[in-house]
């Protein structure tokens, strides 16, 4: 059986981590700080609308004191603008054609990996968890933890696509197994589009102008990109009866990874990857974004000047994009 080698033991990668070793999966974490501290000393807590459980796995600081095998699978679950690093990383580690799946937001993750290496698989999460405090990670999908489309990139599947899905259903994370998993990626990409509107703020309410307007520059660019994406309404017909975002006693919840970055301090947030793709594609492809480029460049003010969430009105955003 294949060791699944978690890198980056965050939100998605606790969850994933702890679910996966909890079924019995044998699971090596990579993670640094007192994240890693934490996890050696008394390992990790996942809390969902179910419950608790808890997980105790092996963990190390880096691919290379991991000891890479031949047979592992390769979880990559940092923020993009972390990837460059994690990837010189596993290659410096002796990482040679393992597969290696891409467990993020965005959609440039991929593309960076297969520079690097040839057996790269991306992986689209509905999975909505939060990371504030270190040995802790709460997750808020009911009756399922959160579901997952999983394919080869550029494009097709294989058996270690088909063992990755039957791995994580079995632990609690339904998995489809997708020849066109960007099209996934992409739609989750629009979704994500929101991610600095409610860090900004502190909050999504009364923030459907906004999102829609980010959204529709998000759609143009794709249609004159060329780029399959899929139906709007596909995530909620798979949601139905599976899962649904749940209170877990106790705990409020932060918000979105780019929200708990802020809140976290971490020096950086994905928005480069996400509204910054749209800016890009924009940019190569002749439609204006405006809206889009400009929370870009919000989110790297708000970073540079170590703001929590909810630094931002929604006059100044109305002001700046011309609600």
């Amino acid at each position: 059986m294949s060791r699944f080698v978690i890198l980056g033991v965050g939100a998605i990668g606790g969850t994933v981590a702890t679910l996966l070793s909890n079924a019995g999966k044998e699971v090596l974490g990579i993670a640094r700080g007192r994240q890693l501290e934490i996890l050696r000393e008394g390992g990790l807590t996942l809390r969902t609308p179910m419950g608790s459980q808890h997980a105790h796995f092996p963990v190390a600081a880096s691919p290379q004191e991991a000891g890479l095998r031949p047979d592992d699978v390769i979880l990559l679950c940092v923020k993009t603008q972390h990837t460059e690093a994690a990837l010189l990383q596993l290659r410096e580690a002796g990482m040679t054609d393992q597969p290696l799946f891409c467990l993020q937001n965005g959609v440039a993750n991929e593309r960076l990996a297969l520079r690097y290496f040839p057996n790269v698989h991306g992986v689209t999460l509905i999975l909505p968890a939060d990371f504030v405090s270190a040995g802790e990670v709460v997750a808020y999908g009911a009756p399922c933890t959160g579901l997952l489309d999983i394919g080869r990139f550029p494009g097709g599947t294989d058996e270690a696509d088909v063992a990755l899905a039957e791995a994580l259903t079995q632990a609690g994370l339904p998995s489809e197994v997708r020849g066109d998993v960007m099209a996934s990626k992409y739609r989750k990409l629009l979704v994500n589009l929101g991610n600095i509107v409610g860090a900004a703020l502190g909050s999504d309410e009364g923030t459907e102008e906004i999102l829609a307007k980010l959204k529709a520059e998000g759609e143009a660019v794709m249609a004159a990109a060329g780029i399959a994406v899929d139906p709007a309404d596909r995530d909620a017909k798979r949601r139905v009866g599976k899962m649904k975002i749940s209170e877990v006693p106790g705990v409020t919840r932060v918000g979105s990874s780019t929200a708990q970055s802020l809140a976290r301090g971490a020096g950086s947030v994905e928005t480069d990857y996400l509204n910054g793709e749209i800016a890009l594609l924009g940019r190569l492809h002749g439609v204006p974004t405006p809206a889009n480029a400009w929370f870009t460049d919000l989110a790297a003010r708000l970073v540079r000047e170590g703001a929590a969430p909810g630094a931002v009105s929604k006059a100044d955003i109305a002001k700046a994009l011309g609600l």
